[in-house]
């Protein structure tokens, strides 16, 4: 009779869990097949692959906090911000690569919101991987349908004289938000304000911290 592991802990002492082995899909293999391929001709080598994705591993919210804070505290870095992201963060060290990068900016009055109804776009080289939530089907239909109850569900009720813009990523247009400034933070430095940022702050279904949570 076969054990039911699920009660059962490992010889290392975890729980044991089903394998998630599978064959590989036509893409793994595809992708597999390109990599060695340039390996072989010299277009590139295992050791750089390996360190773009470790960077890539490396990004994190942080990243986009960085942009966040400077956006509060210098003004001509905010106002280039909001012109042309991707060459203002660029000129911070961070490439966006070939999408085009919009920041959107929250106010008193407007709440901007981002989702990707397609599949899950996301500016990774500022705010990292994207969240399990993002990439949900629930999310992605529910939040251009009914936008004010899913963010009601992260916890963010706005009132109802503010205005939420839903705003859908592309394949080749990534959007950041920025968010309001939280009250009681003037004359801050850069640093210190950038801890405030949150992921879900970025992406508009939560708010900064305030300072007293800090």
């Amino acid at each position: 009779m076969p054990h039911d592991h699920h009660d059962h802990l490992s010889p290392s002492g975890h729980p044991y869990r089903p394998d998630d082995d599978h064959p590989l899909t036509y893409w793994q293999q595809m992708e597999i097949a390109v990599r060695e391929l340039l390996i072989e001709k010299g277009v590139t080598t295992a050791a750089e692959i390996n360190a773009q994705i470790e960077a890539m591993d490396a990004r994190s919210p942080t990243n986009g906090a960085v942009v966040v804070a400077r956006a509060w505290t210098d003004p001509a870095f905010r106002k280039e911000l909001l012109a042309d992201a991707s060459k203002a963060t660029r000129e911070m060290g961070f490439d966006i690569g070939p999408m085009r990068l919009i920041a959107l900016e929250n106010t008193a009055d407007v709440h901007n919101v981002v989702v990707c109804t397609l599949c899950s776009c996301y500016p990774r080289n500022l705010l990292g991987l994207p969240p399990d939530w993002y990439k949900s089907r629930a999310y992605r239909s529910r939040t251009v349908k009914e936008p004010r109850k899913v963010l009601a569900e992260f916890g963010l009720n706005l009132p109802d004289s503010t205005t939420v813009r839903v705003n859908d990523s592309t394949a080749d247009m990534r959007y950041i938000v920025i968010p309001h400034r939280p009250v009681g933070t003037e004359g801050w430095q850069a640093k210190a304000l950038a801890d405030l940022v949150t992921r879900d702050s970025m992406v508009g279904t939560g708010q900064a911290k305030s300072p007293q949570s800090t």
